[in-house]
């Protein structure tokens, strides 16, 4: 077993493994243990009381974090000509289509999210092997494929992310920055449980909300109380 540094112990000695914090006390406590010298990401880990083998208990969805990500989020939006000069207006990063398309087949995939029209849908299936396992791939139900190109390019840079139970019933998601307030860690964080209560599938059985946990990259998770969040 690896042998803790003096600040992660340091760390460790400040969480009461016995506490159920609430959120106000955890996205405080969480920022005063990073003590890494980059700005941190802040993750949120809730496990779900749900069987994702299951069609009708998969909980996937889309939330738009009243403020943001604190990630300066590349957009590519795969366009016909006619909706180009919309996507670059709102703020994509990388506009075009056949070009794109033949950098995606070489290899290339520097952004982190991709924006498309479902006319063009069709060109993006042979390259489902590359998109798939980096998460990239368009999808209708998480607003990336559609007509309104422009609205859907302003929501991802505002700070509008998905997410989805794995296999373990557990869905995992970046809320933020270490450099954001406390109170803006928490009012993401709500906004991300809000979203997924309202997602609970019917076929969900017993306590939903199993357990939560919020933690920055490489600090120690501090456990939330569900049932006051």
């Amino acid at each position: 077993m690896a042998r803790l540094t003096k600040k992660q112990k340091e760390a460790q000695a400040k969480i009461d493994k016995n506490k159920l914090y609430s959120l106000e006390e955890a996205s405080a406590l969480v920022k005063e243990i990073t003590n890494v010298k980059f700005d941190a990401s802040i993750d949120l880990a809730v496990r779900l009381g749900v069987d994702p083998r299951k069609a009708n208990q998969m909980v996937r969805g889309v939330v738009t974090l009243p403020h943001g990500t604190g990630k300066d989020v590349k957009v590519l939006a795969l366009v016909t000509p006619d909706k180009e000069a919309e996507a670059q207006e709102a703020g994509a990063d990388y506009v075009g289509l056949d070009e794109y398309l033949d950098k995606i087949k070489g290899g290339w995939t520097d952004v982190d999210v991709i924006i498309t029209m479902p006319s063009v849908m069709g060109k993006l299936g042979p390259l489902g092997r590359v998109l798939g396992p980096r998460g990239l791939m368009p999808n209708p139900k998480t607003g990336t494929v559609t007509m309104d190109v422009a609205k859907a390019v302003s929501e991802v840079k505002a700070g509008k992310i998905d997410f989805k139970v794995d296999k373990t019933g557990i869905v995992h998601a970046a809320i933020g920055k270490a450099s954001f307030s406390a109170d803006k860690i928490a009012g993401n964080a709500k906004e991300l449980i809000d979203t997924l209560v309202k997602l609970k599938p019917a076929a969900a059985k017993g306590v939903y909300m199993k357990s939560i946990y919020l933690s920055s990259t490489m600090s120690p998770s501090v456990q939330l109380d569900p049932k006051a969040v």
